[in-house]
């Protein structure tokens, strides 16, 4: 599996940014998607997930209520829409893809097989 991102960048404070990872290659193997972010000095945290076929999803709660994950069925893509980001969300941020249980484990990293290159998102105070 593959897995491309795009839509990082630098925004103010209060704004928003959508992120989008394209799945391809045997998408057949996984069935979770999800979103991690990695700041400098820190260990890569988990953001948000949702399963294959978009009916459940999961969120850290530093971004619940401000960030929400979607799929589109017919691109094999899942973004990541980011409303009222603050400085703290700055970091990289990488697409990854696994296959698993719905269970704690789908918040860490070991979960996703697949990863893709990361996008940097800065956000400005």
């Amino acid at each position: 599996v593959q897995l491309v991102e795009s839509g990082g960048g630098l925004v103010q404070a209060g704004g928003s940014l959508r992120l989008s990872c394209a799945a391809s290659g045997s998408i057949f193997s996984i069935n979770i998607m999800g979103w991690f972010r990695q700041a400098p000095g820190k260990e890569r945290q988990f953001v948000t997930a949702i399963s294959w076929s978009g009916g459940s999803s999961w969120y850290a709660d530093s971004v619940k209520g401000r960030f929400t994950i979607s799929r589109d069925n017919a691109k094999n893509t899942v973004n990541l829409q980011m409303n009222s980001l603050k400085p703290e969300d700055t970091a990289v941020y990488y697409c990854a893809a696994g296959r698993g249980a719905y269970s704690d484990s789908l918040y860490f990293p070991a979960q996703y097989r697949y990863w893709g290159q990361g996008t940097l998102v800065t956000v400005s105070s």
